[in-house]
């Protein structure tokens, strides 16, 4: 059997990179290692002590962490004790000085991976120390056990309340979890109402029950009624048996009400009435139907603006709101937004069968300067196109056009020369499609309902 014969430095693969948190008080040394893994190809976050560290540990996944020993406020073994208890903890180095060695050797019996001594004498050894651990960590994440990595489809819980601006959302949401209480999820389109609906069901005591959602804008207002509480044979033309609803299908269970504020007027009376009496009726029917089930509701709509104006019926807003959850925009979670690249990039290459990919840090830095009006989506979309295009890394020449950088002064938020940039490409594409909203949302990587409000925003048209 033939074999192709490659040159030495073809075969050797690249080493890993990993998102490493490196926990250092002293700047300068902490600036120096950071330099150091950063050339090595690693996405390196800073912490000055350890309920820095911790906070991030929280809302963000690593590959691993590299602690000094001896910090302020909470120390390097502290950390490690805390960090530990939480599911598929990361890998943990201390860093040391020579005069607490033996620390940090005794922590190493208690599950320390490795120790560093400082002043760092070799920058080549903290690079293969870091190889080694990432590259471990890399091959255990695929034997996770089921529930630390997805549960029921969820992503890991680290991704999906990543953030600082996502800590509230996920001890609040760990209070509601365990009640029956009615929880009204808001947020602007794409940031993820129904994945937190979802972790909201399977850590109550329904989990086992089954989950119902029902997108309100996506069904037409003469089938809504039929839709959530069935009809009886005979009910209208076609009804040639009888059919359950949603609210039937949920029983012990939970309904998510998606885009509840596109329900109809004459529903919303219908919906009151059922989370009143919790009982309803199928459409032409007179028998009362026990509604068992936990109701959750989202909308991107303001509801007290809504109601204000007429739109919304007050009583079921007080009614939906006893206890709302508002998911912060992407651009309210920028410090999230390295490990929902990481996490995407990955969940993508994996489905396609393709290997892993890394990113440029040009092209890190043109996402990390992008508004995301489509938040969440949006992203999914931009990293799954340049998942498909890209050949081991993805480039700044493998986002959309929208987030490739362009001459002149660098782009700053969501004003200025970004905006500009924003409105231009709008207007191509709406051109490019000859007006048609549906095709350029697609042509821009975002929902029509996005580029509705961008056109509302921007004043170039008005939704429809």
């Amino acid at each position: 059997m033939s074999q192709k014969t490659t040159s030495p430095v073809s075969q050797a693969s690249p080493p890993p990179s990993g998102r490493i948190l490196l926990v250092e008080d002293d700047e300068t040394f902490r600036s120096l290692m950071a330099d150091i893994l950063d050339e090595a190809g690693h996405q390196v976050v800073e912490a000055a002590d350890g309920v820095a560290a911790l906070r991030r540990l929280q809302a963000e996944s690593f590959d691993l962490v590299l602690s000094d020993l001896k910090m302020p406020r909470m120390g390097g073994i502290e950390l490690f004790q805390a960090c530990r208890r939480a599911p598929a903890a990361p890998p943990f180095v201390l860093i040391t000085a020579f005069g607490t060695v033996e620390e940090a050797v005794a922590a190493m019996k208690d599950g320390v991976s490795d120790f560093l001594t400082k002043p760092l004498k070799d920058p080549a050894s903290l690079r293969a120390l870091v190889a080694r651990l990432v590259a471990e960590r890399q091959r255990q994440r695929p034997m996770l056990p089921l529930d630390q990595q997805e549960i029921a489809g969820l992503p890991p819980l680290a991704i999906l309340f990543a953030g600082q601006a996502m800590a509230e959302v996920r001890r609040l949401a760990g209070e509601v979890a365990s009640t029956e209480t009615t929880v009204l999820i808001d947020g602007e389109s794409g940031t993820g109402k129904e994945l937190l609906a979802r972790y909201l069901h399977l850590t109550s005591p329904r989990q086992a029950g089954p989950y119902v959602a029902v997108n309100c804008a996506a069904i037409p207002d003469t089938l809504l009624e039929s839709e959530l509480f069935g009809h009886e044979r005979g009910a209208f033309t076609g009804a040639t048996s009888s059919r359950q609803g949603r609210f039937e299908l949920a029983s012990g269970g939970t309904i998510l009400l998606d885009e509840i504020g596109e329900m109809p007027l004459p529903m919303q009376a219908k919906l009151l009435r059922v989370l009143q009496e919790h009982s309803f009726q199928r459409v032409g029917g007179n028998r009362e139907l026990r509604a068992n089930v936990r109701v959750l509701a989202a909308t991107n709509r303001d509801l007290a603006k809504e109601s204000a104006a007429g739109r919304f019926r007050d009583d079921l807003f007080y009614r939906l709101h006893v206890f709302p959850l508002t998911l912060p925009p992407l651009r309210d979670r920028r410090d999230a937004l390295d490990a929902l690249v990481h996490f995407f990039l990955e969940r993508h290459t994996r489905a396609m069968g393709k290997p892993a990919l890394t990113i440029s840090p040009q092209a890190l830095k043109a996402l990390r300067a992008y508004p995301w009006p489509g938040n969440i989506r949006e992203l999914q979309n931009v990293l799954e196109r340049a998942a498909i295009l890209a050949r081991g890394e993805v480039t700044v020449e493998q986002l959309p056009p929208l987030l490739q950088p362009g001459p002149g002064p660098a782009r700053e938020g969501a004003g200025g020369i970004l905006k500009e940039a924003e409105q231009a490409m709008i207007l191509a594409a709406l051109k490019a499609t000859d007006g048609n909203r549906r095709l350029a949302a697609e042509r821009l990587g975002i929902s029509r309902r996005t580029l509705q409000y961008r056109l509302k925003d921007y004043g170039l048209g008005e939704e429809g």
